[in-house]
């Protein structure tokens, strides 16, 4: 990759895929019949949440050299994402993933990502790290590191960033993508060093520190080497830790849950918007949590991303 001209407020690494999400709930994926066609991966997902709120921002990832690989470049074009570093890898075919609605709680996923996923296919010498390093939020996933030559890359893209502006790190962690929890926590301890926020539900967090207390979690996260945690509770809300002392724990947003899956990109590009306005903690929070709740009472993920209009009426209506 060569210099970038233009700095970013924000670039997301890791994964992206085509999600493919039955149009009827309640039923069994051996039931459905049709299917919507998205885009999706964590990585993506959160790029297009911030791009829908007005930042500028960009992914790095790789595709399959296919049809689906195509179509994930116009969806981030459509969204508003930059894709200059979104490359074809002939190899490897685009990502799929499948999932079952059971709401309001159950949404199994099946990743259809062997024989390796492209997106794992980055290379360090391919990265801008002028780019990176400029971009005021670099935003990198847990899944990442689940294998190389990603793994060394996004390591080297943490490195050569060192802290400059935002760096967050999406704990993210996906157990079908490794053999099991020991063998990731070296790496997340490795990327928390060059992080300054680190966000993840309590499983997550748990393999990232080893408990799973939500306080403790926060503070094992501080004491690992960021400046803010964020500890994603599920039904209990979130709770927000800054290494200064300030603290913000947030009821959820109550809605009618269609698809929860999304909704934790949809707060992650939430609370890139809230650290880039310089909000107030428990004003990021609330904003993040009412940003997750409206995806989560849709049924797509990245098309279902919410307006800055959308989530402030929906904050309005529920402190009314």
């Amino acid at each position: 990759m060569t210099e970038s001209d233009q700095s970013f407020d924000l670039i997301t690494m890791g994964r992206i895929g085509v999600d493919l999400y039955p149009l009827q709930s309640g039923i069994p994926l051996a039931r459905v019949e049709t299917f919507g066609k998205f885009l999706g991966g964590s990585a993506a997902n959160v790029a297009v949440a911030a791009a829908r709120l007005g930042r500028n921002t960009a992914v790095i990832t790789r595709t399959g050299d296919d049809p689906f690989g195509a179509y994930l470049h116009e969806a981030l074009k459509e969204f508003g994402v930059d894709d200059r570093w979104v490359a074809p890898v002939a190899a490897y075919p685009t990502p799929v993933t499948f999932c079952e609605i059971f709401p309001p709680d159950d949404f199994p996923l099946y990743f259809y990502r062997q024989p390796k996923a492209p997106d794992l296919e980055i290379h360090s010498e391919e990265l801008d790290y002028f780019a990176i390093r400029a971009s005021r939020v670099f935003w990198i996933t847990g899944t990442g590191l689940s294998e190389e030559p990603s793994r060394s890359a996004t390591l080297a893209a943490l490195k050569a960033r060192a802290k400059a502006g935002t760096t967050v790190f999406d704990l993210d962690w996906r157990p079908m993508f490794w053999k099991d929890p020991e063998e990731a926590r070296p790496y997340y301890a490795e990327a928390l060093r060059h992080v300054t926020v680190a966000v993840g539900n309590l499983d997550e967090c748990e393999v990232a520190t080893g408990v799973r207390e939500p306080r403790a979690c926060a503070e094992a996260l501080l004491e690992a080497g960021v400046e803010l945690a964020v500890v994603k509770q599920g039904p209990k809300g979130v709770l927000a830790v800054h290494r200064d002392g300030t603290t913000a724990e947030v009821p959820p947003v109550p809605v009618e849950v269609a698809n929860g899956l999304g909704a934790g990109d949809a707060f992650g590009g939430s609370l890139v918007h809230g650290l880039l306005s310089g909000w107030e903690l428990a004003e990021i929070m609330r904003y993040a949590n009412a940003a997750g709740a409206l995806v989560a009472s849709r049924l797509a993920c990245s098309s279902a991303m919410p307006t800055e209009a959308e989530v402030e009426d929906l904050l309005a209506r529920a402190t009314a």
